[in-house]
């Protein structure tokens, strides 16, 4: 059985094969090596697959590594599934982000939505019911041709699905540059719920065990799926939509209520979601965790066509698929359940002692590969990286032309595609469903109950590419403390982190550069605000002949509310209460949305992080919450202290007068610098006093900048604003881009 050459229909490596493989001659050389002679076409398939970027992560693993991944509260880092952070009482949250931006670029509708159909798989192959979807959205230049176009398939794509299988879509984000138009990216984050002691894990332990798949049948579509996620586009990109994988989100509802009845039981041994590079990474990867080999049997796979190979079979990334490990004896019990739900059910296997990966077909060895060195082969690569040279700090800040008013300029700010309402987006998306949603999207944090408990739980996602561009580090850190301060603002405590690291072509030093400064500059945030990551995935090769998207290293933020009763939320709440700025303020404008609007351009410097008093600010904000000194409360972020105040303003339609600034910084840098650290609370004016004292035991700035009340956001040097001006700038321009306005 050593030779499977001897069983299969010979066929010619040629360097294009190679090459259609997305193997390069020298790591095709090392396949040879690996094997002791030519490979059959189903195993250059799955050396293909499994040495793939978007498998292996043979660009990144090398830094990947020096993040922080454990806790007090980490129950399961990196390498399974998804995380998972016990969250008490023997309930854990599970979760993690994902990628599937190639396929969304080409096939906008199916690319979205399979990505949210994989990343819920994600999360109940580990036991967990999935409570909450989020999603991170970044388009072309809303002038560039594709991007409507895009923008429509993708929503449509997530909403479709997420809305057929009964979880609710709660938060994201959702951007446009031109440094997407030839890549957009579509990042999926789901947060699952697990009780601790019914934790379901990849690793297939025992020999003679029964290999089972169910779910949906498997077809053609998605084959080499995982190759081109890892290839960088050309002018040919539309030709690979056959690639794009099809899902159907009924029959992942039916597979998750079907999983999860059957891990009521003591049946499963291991279960492992077929994602990318379906059939091939499950069982490689079940095998090499449980140190067993693994026999299938492709002619006992459920196909919806006919014909099928078995490279096909091997390679296809049909949706809605998983493989099980049972116990022996429990085959009849284990398919009742999947016939009772309408979903297939096959054993296609067997554990083994030998060690090796053994496919066959129509009686014939398509595939005999050593399950350890396939599992952990692939190219570990120290690519040449270039450190990425800080932007010097451009003082002074930009002077506004003389007649440029802070208002008018906050109101034409407040109606364009970085700051305009998202509204048109997430009202597509069921929000409500399974009734547990606490905070619904539009604010700092998306906020989910723990069913039938008081507990709550908190998930965001961020990441600001204009400061990673300007200095990579700086930019990381700022992605992570931006996800802790918006947990924070709902009174969440801040637990760990999923993340999703979009770059361009790893091969070019400059971009490498970025990785490695944005994994740093994650790595010590996390380590300093004991806020570990857990899960992740690396997105690379994101260009289009040679052009690279903005570095975009996305964060996905999950903390814990301990009672759902002492929260907080973006919008007013009651008239005549004080506006409290809690942090540093330095006018900074640098890479700051003001910027780009009064200058026309971005440079300079991002704004810094500081950590240490990212911690005491964030501290001293989760007690007020906790203590119900304050229900009102919104991070300083893009747009800076004024555009803080006014979406707080929009959210509770209540007005508010803003205080004149007394100190030496120009007016339109403290109401648009983008400083770090930051946080605007609302407060009985009794407790005002209290709160700068505290803040001011802890050596933290603050000051109190306006009083609510009214219908207008009113600066004293200045003419009011009205709420419905701002609102119909701050609402109109989605809907009327979306419309073709």
């Amino acid at each position: 059985m050593n030779d499977a050459t001897e069983s299969t229909v010979p066929f010619e490596v040629t360097d294009e094969l190679i090459a259609e493989h997305g193997l390069k001659p020298d790591e095709y050389t090392r396949l040879l090596e690996i094997m002791g002679r030519q490979p059959s076409l189903t195993e250059l398939g799955i050396f293909s697959v499994m040495w793939s970027e978007h498998c292996s992560y043979k660009s990144s693993r090398f830094w990947l590594k020096t993040l922080p991944t454990s806790g007090a509260c980490v129950i399961q880092g990196p390498g399974e599934n998804a995380g998972i952070v016990d969250l008490g009482e023997g309930w854990a949250a599970v979760f993690k982000m994902e990628s599937h931006n190639h396929p969304s670029y080409i096939e906008p509708y199916q690319g979205a939505a399979t990505g949210v159909g994989g990343i819920m798989r994600d999360v109940f192959t580990m036991g967990a019911r999935p409570v909450a979807n989020l999603n991170a959205l970044r388009f072309g230049d809303p002038s560039h041709p594709k991007t409507r176009h895009l923008v429509s398939g993708v929503v449509s794509g997530i909403g479709g699905y997420g809305n057929c299988v009964g979880v609710p879509t709660v938060g994201g984000e959702v951007n446009f540059d031109a440094g997407y138009n030839n890549n957009i990216l579509v990042n999926a984050m789901c947060v699952g719920l697990a009780r601790t002691d019914k934790i379901f894990y990849s690793a297939a332990k025992g020999v003679g065990l029964p290999v089972v798949y169910v779910g949906s049948k498997t077809g053609r579509d998605g084959i080499h799926g995982a190759t081109m996620a890892s290839a960088e586009f050309d002018d040919k990109s539309d030709e690979k939509r056959p690639t794009v994988q099809v899902g159907d989100p009924f029959t992942e509802k039916l597979l998750i209520e079907a999983c999860l009845e059957l891990m009521a039981s003591d049946a499963i041994i291991a279960i492992q979601d077929m994602g990318a590079a379906g059939l091939t990474s499950s069982t490689a990867e079940m095998a090499d965790k449980g140190g067993v080999g693994i026999e299938l049997n492709l002619d006992q796979v459920p196909q919806r066509e006919t014909g099928m190979t078995a490279y096909e079979m091997m390679l296809s990334e049909s949706q809605e698929r998983m493989l099980m490990i049972l116990r022996p004896g429990s085959e009849a019990a284990a398919e009742a359940v999947f016939r009772k739900w309408d979903l297939d059910f096959a054993v296609i296997g067997r554990t083994t002692d030998t060690g090796r990966m053994i496919v066959t077909h129509k009686g014939k060895v398509e595939a005999d590969i050593p399950v350890a060195t396939l599992a952990n082969s692939a190219p570990l690569y120290e690519r040449p990286w270039v450190p990425h040279e800080p932007a010097k700090v451009i003082l002074p800040q930009w002077v506004p032309p003389p007649d440029a008013g802070i208002l008018p300029c906050l109101k034409t700010l407040m109606g364009t595609p970085a700051l305009a309402s998202r509204r048109w987006v997430w009202e597509q998306y069921d929000h409500m469903v399974m009734g547990d949603t606490v905070q619904r999207p539009g604010g700092d944090a998306a906020v989910v109950r723990v069913h039938g408990t008081q507990k709550g739980i908190a998930a965001c996602c961020d990441v600001t590419p204009r400061y990673v561009a300007a200095d990579p580090e700086m930019g990381g850190k700022q992605a992570v403390v931006e996800t802790w301060r918006n947990l924070t603002a709902v009174g969440a405590d801040p637990l760990a982190v999923t993340d999703n690291l979009n770059f361009g072509n790893p091969e070019r030093p400059e971009i490498m550069g970025q990785i490695v400064g944005a994994i740093k500059g994650i790595g010590e945030a996390c380590r300093t605000l004991d806020y570990p990551v857990v899960s992740g995935n690396v997105s690379l090769y994101n260009e289009t002949n040679g052009v690279g998207i903005p570095p975009t290293p996305a964060i996905g933020g999950v903390g814990l509310i301990p009672d759902v009763q002492k929260m907080a939320s973006v919008d007013l709440k009651r008239e005549g209460e004080l506006l409290v700025l809690i942090g540093e303020e330095k006018g900074w404008l640098g890479q700051s949305l003001y910027q780009q609007h009064a200058a026309g351009k971005l440079e300079g410097a991002p704004p810094p992080v500081d950590l240490a008093a990212e911690l005491k600010a964030g501290r001293l904000v989760r007690a007020l919450i906790r203590e119900r000194v304050c229900d009102t409360v919104h991070d300083c972020s893009d747009g800076g202290l004024l555009v803080a105040v006014a979406e707080m303003a929009l959210a509770g339609d209540m007005g508010a007068e803003l205080f004149v600034y007394e100190g030496k910084l120009p007016g339109h840098s403290v109401w648009f610098g983008e400083d770090q650290g930051r946080y605007v609370v609302s407060v009985a004016p009794a407790a005002a006093e209290e709160v700068l004292g505290r803040a001011r035991l802890l050596e933290l700035p603050a000051r109190i900048v306006g009083r609510t009340g009214g219908a207008s956001l009113t600066l004293a040097v200045e003419a009011s604003l009205p709420l419905s001006e701002l609102r119909m700038a701050h609402d109109s321009w989605l809907p009327n881009y979306m419309a073709g306005v």
